[in-house]
C-alpha cells in the first residue's frame, strides 16, 4: 500500500481504464422496493439547485484565464442557514446561485468554506429569509447497509425540474479521494449524472451523503460522500477555518507473502501491515523499516490491510485515523525484532511535494522579455500525465515534471518552475527551440529554489547576460539582460499581456534589492 502522491495519479489513470472490472459486483438477490420518504415534500424543499459561473484557469497561458463556463450543479439545506455542495461545482466561480424545486426565482450566494481534497462546500445566501420556507435535511448518524433502499435527488442534465432516482446502496469503502486526501465513499445503483453533484441521497427520510460522481462508461455506479465524511468536514470549519483531514504517508506492503513472514520471523498470530519505507528517517521518528502495524487504536490489522467495521463492513485501516487521532498524532501498535510496542505517529494535512496545489487560485509567473516562467502546478502535472504520448515525451527528456511525479520537495520551500508557453515572438529569441514544459534548473548559475527565488535573482541581476539552464535536456538560453529590460513592456504589448506577473511576484519584483 502507497500513500505517495503520484503513484495514486498514475493508479487513478489506470484504474479509470479498467475499474469496471475491478469493482464488478453482483448483488444476487432480489433489489428490494424503494419506498418515498414518508415526508417527500420536505425533503424537495430541501434541495437546490446550483447556477455558478466558473473562470478556470489557463496553465498555459498562466497571465489569462479561460473563457467564463455554466455550470450547474445541486444543493442541500444545513442547519446554520446554509447550503452543501460539492466543492467542484462553485470552483472558481464569479457568480453563485440558487434556485428551489419550483420556484420562479435565483438567489446570490458566496462560497464560505470549500474543501477540494474531500469535494464539498458551504454556501451562504445574500437572502437568508429563504431559509424560513426551507428547512435543513436531516442526516443520518451511520453508515447505512448494503442494499439499503436509497433515493438519489438533484438536477442532472436533460431538464429543468427536481430529478429523483431509486436503487439500493451497493458498496462502502474507504478510497483516495483527491491526493492527499482519503475518506469514505458509498456506492449505489440509482442514476447519478453530470448535474446530480451536491444533491442528497436520501434513506427513510434521512440524508446519507452528497453525490459527487458516476464511473463513466458503466452503468448504475454513482459515488456519494457518506455523512461521517460531511460531519467531519463541518466540525473542522466551526472555528472559521478549513484545516484539512490528516493522514499518514508511510510506504506499506501486506503481509501475505510466506517468505515475508519468515524473514521477519513472525508468530502465526501476527497480522497486519508492513512498513517498507517510512516517511521519515530521524533516529526519532516512531516508525522503521520492516515495523509491522497491528493495531490501529484498539482495532486489529489483517494482513491485506484491512480492518472489520461490522458483520458485513471490512474497510482499509487507514479509515482508522480519523476515529482515533487526537492532537495531531494516531496511535499505533507495532512489532519491532520480535516484540509489540506502542507508538504515536504524527500525522500530516499536506505532503510536501515540489508541485503547487492550486485549489482554487490562479498560477503565479512572470514574464521577462520572451519568457514566461510559472510554478508548475499540481493540475498542470496532472493533466501531461494522463496524455500518455506527453508523459513519454517528459519521460525521454529526463524532464523533473515526470521524473519527480512520486518525490518529495527537496528542502523546505521548493516548487519546480516551468516555462509553460513557447517563447513569445521576438528577434531575441531567434534561434532558439521552444522551451515550453522545461523545468528551469539554474538563472546564471544559481540553482533556482521556486518562483519568488527566480524573480529575486534576475531582479537583483547585474551581469551583462540572463544565462537560463534548465533541467534535463533542455538548451540553455542566453539573453542581453538590458535588451530584456528594455523590450519586456514591448513584448506584453505585442501579445495583450496585461501585466508583467501575478501580484504576489510583482511585489517581490518590486522590491528593493538585498542590501540596498
Amino acid at each position: 500500500m502507497s500513500h505517495r502522491p503520484y503513484r495514486g495519479k498514475l493508479a487513478a489513470i489506470v484504474s479509470g481504464i479498467g475499474l469496471s472490472l475491478a469493482i464488478a459486483f453482483t448483488l444476487g438477490a432480489v433489489e428490494p422496493a424503494v419506498e418515498s420518504p414518508k415526508d417527500a415534500a420536505k425533503v424537495e424543499s430541501s434541495v437546490v439547485k446550483v447556477f455558478s459561473t466558473a473562470r478556470y484557469p489557463d496553465l498555459y497561458k498562466p497571465w489569462t484565464k479561460q473563457s467564463a463556463t455554466e455550470v450547474t450543479g445541486t444543493g442541500v439545506v444545513i442547519e446554520g442557514r446554509r447550503i452543501l455542495s460539492n466543492a467542484h461545482v462553485v470552483n472558481y466561480a464569479s457568480q453563485v446561485q440558487v434556485q428551489a424545486s419550483q420556484a420562479g426565482e435565483k438567489i446570490g450566494a458566496t462560497v464560505e468554506f470549500i474543501a477540494h481534497g474531500i469535494d464539498l462546500a458551504v454556501l451562504k445566501l445574500d437572502d437568508e429569509t429563504f431559509f424560513d420556507t426551507h428547512p435543513p435535511l436531516a442526516r443520518a448518524t451511520t453508515l447505512p447497509a448494503i442494499k439499503d433502499a436509497v433515493m438519489a435527488y438533484g438536477f442532472p442534465t436533460g431538464g429543468n425540474g427536481l430529478s429523483i432516482t431509486r436503487g439500493i446502496v451497493s458498496r462502502i469503502e474507504f478510497v483516495p479521494y483527491k491526493f492527499p486526501v482519503s475518506g469514505l465513499r458509498i456506492q449505489i445503483d440509482a442514476a447519478i449524472n453530470p448535474g446530480n453533484s451536491g444533491g442528497p441521497a436520501v434513506v427513510a427520510d434521512k440524508m446519507i451523503g452528497l453525490a459527487f460522481s458516476h464511473l463513466g462508461g458503466a452503468e448504475k455506479i454513482g459515488y456519494i460522500i457518506p455523512c461521517e465524511e460531511i460531519e467531519l468536514f463541518l466540525n473542522d470549519i466551526r472555528d472559521g477555518h478549513y484545516d484539512g483531514k490528516q493522514c499518514f504517508f508511510e510506504e506499506l506492503q501486506t503481509l501475505e507473502n510466506p517468505a515475508l513472514r519468515g524473514f521477519l520471523k513472525l508468530d502465526k498470530s501476527v497480522s497486519g501491515m508492513v512498513v517498507n519505507k517510512p516517511y521519515s528517517a530521524a533516529s526519532g521518528y516512531p516508525l522503521k523499516k520492516w515495523d509491522v502495524i497491528t493495531k490501529i487504536g484498539d482495532m486489529a490489522v489483517d494482513n491485506q490491510g484491512m480492518i472489520t467495521i461490522g458483520p458485513d463492513l471490512r474497510l482499509r485501516f487507514a479509515y482508522q485515523v480519523q476515529k482515533v487521532s487526537q492532537n495531531g498524532a494516531v496511535p499505533l501498535t507495532v512489532v519491532r525484532d520480535g516484540k509489540s510496542i506502542a507508538v504515536e505517529l504524527p500525522l500530516l494535512s499536506k505532503y510536501p511535494t515540489p508541485f503547487e496545489q492550486l485549489e482554487g487560485s490562479y498560477p503565479s509567473f512572470f514574464v521577462f522579455g520572451p519568457l514566461v516562467f510559472s510554478t508548475a502546478s499540481d493540475e498542470l502535472v496532472k493533466g501531461l500525465v494522463t496524455n500518455l504520448r506527453a508523459l513519454g515525451l517528459l519521460l525521454a527528456r529526463n524532464n523533473p515534471l515526470a521524473t519527480r511525479l512520486d518525490s518529495e520537495a527537496a528542502f523546505e520551500g521548493e516548487r519546480l518552475v516551468v516555462v509553460p508557453a513557447p517563447l513569445f515572438p521576438h528577434k531575441l529569441a531567434v534561434g532558439y527551440a521552444s522551451p515550453g514544459m522545461e523545468v528551469v534548473k539554474a538563472i546564471n548559475g544559481t540553482a533556482i529554489k521556486n518562483l519568488g527565488h527566480l524573480v529575486e535573482v534576475l531582479r537583483d541581476s547585474r551581469e551583462e547576460f540572463i544565462v537560463v539552464e534548465f533541467a534535463g535536456r533542455g538548451e540553455t538560453l542566453v539573453f542581453p539582460r538590458k535588451e530584456l529590460l528594455k523590450t519586456t513592456d514591448e513584448i506584453l504589448t505585442d501579445n495583450g499581456v496585461r501585466t508583467q506577473g501575478s501580484p504576489d511576484v510583482m511585489a517581490i519584483w518590486n522590491a528593493k534589492p538585498t542590501g540596498q
